[in-house]
Formats: structure tokens, C-alpha cells, sequence
């Protein structure tokens, strides 16, 4: 499995080096973002999510037709938009598929040159697995909506920390997927504390604006019930 990833990284460092430095830092940057504040900007990220995944379905659906793949974006945007909390539920899914695919791949699998023979040298138990993690994620997407978008924001936050983080050292020559490959049961550690962290900094944050909130509207209600009550006194 780890040598689908090493391929890519090779193939990343022969790219421009400018081209790394400037997709690393606005990654690195996003990932921040997404990893310690997305749940409260959700609607954006849902609509940018969707507009993307439309975008890539339309492009190869149609042919690599550029102005469809667009059309697609934008259709996409709507039904994310539209079907928020589904879409939410459905990224839940999308997300708890392939990194149990990744995980029982690579506990299942260890070395393989490409997906398709990682997904022919998987057991059956792995895909049985794989889809009790869908199934639940699902039924907690409906159930926990709050708690599966603040984890959905933050493992997304953290996938792009970690690919930043893997573009800016492949500018420098390192090779970080191998490196990862050799410690895969800490580095996946750090992944899942990066995770619960993330998600539990969100809700907590949410909770305090929302707390915030609701003072601010009860005191402005105060101010002006006390502001007409003087008005009414002198009219009497």
C-alpha cells in the first residue's frame, strides 16, 4: 500500500519548485484553518467540498470536457448547499471509507504496486469492516450531526496539514511518505490526536459562540424593554 504513496512522492519532486512551496504553504494554511475553526464556517466548506467533488465526477463523466466539469462544480454546489446535512453525512462516509481502506490495506496488504491489486489481495473481513465503519459513520452523521462535522472538519483540516507539511519537505529533497511509512503506528496516532483534538476544540468553541450569542440577544432585549419602559412612564 505505502508503495502507491512513494510513487506519488516521487513524482511530486520532480515538480516545480515553486509551483511545491506555493501549494505547501496554502495547504499548510487551510488545513489550520479547517483543522481549528471549520465547523463554523460548515455551509462554505460543504459548498466548496461539493463543487469540487462535482467538478472531478463531470470532467471524466463527460469526456475531460472542461466546460461541463464547471457546470457540474456548480450543480454541485447547489445539492451540497441544498442537502446539507446529507452531504455532511455522506463526506462522514466518504472519509471513514478510505481510511479504513487505507488502514486494512495496509494491515491486510502491506506491499502493493497499485490499487487494483490492493483491492484484489484484500480478505473479505477487511471489506466487511470497512463497511461497518460506513454504516456507522452514517447512522452518527444523523444521530451526532454537531459531533461528526466537527470531526469531519477536523480530519479534513488534518489531511491537508499532513500534505502540506509533505510538499514543503519534498521541496527540500526529504522523502516524508517514506519516512512515515517507517513509524506508520505513531504517525497514525498523531493523526487520530490531531483528530479528537481538533473536533473537541470545535465543539467547545461553537458551544462558547453560540453562549456568547444568546447573552448579547438577551441583554439587547433588556436595553430596549428598559429604554420603552421610561418612554411609556412620561406618555402617562
Amino acid at each position: 500500500m505505502i508503495e502507491i504513496f512513494q510513487n506519488l512522492e516521487q513524482m511530486v519532486s520532480e515538480l516545480n519548485p515553486t509551483f511545491l512551496v506555493g501549494v505547501g504553504a496554502g495547504s499548510v494554511l487551510a488545513g489550520l484553518f479547517i483543522w481549528l475553526g471549520g465547523l463554523g464556517f460548515r455551509k462554505y466548506l460543504v459548498a466548496i467540498v461539493g463543487a469540487f467533488a462535482g467538478g472531478i465526477s463531470g470532467f471524466f463523466i463527460t469526456g475531460r470536457n472542461t466546460m461541463l466539469a464547471l457546470a457540474s462544480a456548480g450543480v454541485g454546489v447547489v445539492i451540497a448547499l441544498v442537502l446539507e446535512k446529507i452531504f455532511i453525512t455522506i463526506m462522514a462516509a466518504v472519509l471513514a471509507a478510505v481510511l479504513g481502506f487505507t488502514v486494512m490495506g495496509r494491515i491486510c496488504v502491506g506491499q502493493a504496486d497499485s490499487l487494483e491489486q490492493v483491492c484484489s489481495q484484500m480478505p473479505v473481513y477487511s471489506w466487511v469492516i470497512i463497511s461497518a465503519l460506513v454504516i456507522i459513520s452514517i447512522a452518527a452523521g444523523f444521530f451526532f450531526r454537531p459531533l461528526i462535522s466537527a470531526l469531519c472538519c477536523a480530519a479534513f483540516g488534518t489531511i491537508l496539514l499532513f500534505a502540506g507539511m509533505i510538499l514543503l519537505l519534498s521541496y527540500k529533497g526529504a522523502e516524508p511518505i517514506s519516512y512515515i511509512s517507517g513509524k506508520p503506528s505513531f504517525y497514525g496516532m498523531v493523526f487520530a490526536a490531531m483528530v479528537a483534538f481538533g473536533a473537541i476544540e470545535q465543539l467547545l468553541l461553537c458551544r462558547f459562540a453560540k453562549a456568547k450569542t444568546k447573552r448579547e440577544e438577551k441583554a439587547s432585549k433588556s436595553q430596549q424593554k428598559s429604554e420603552k419602559e421610561p418612554s411609556s412612564w412620561r406618555r402617562n
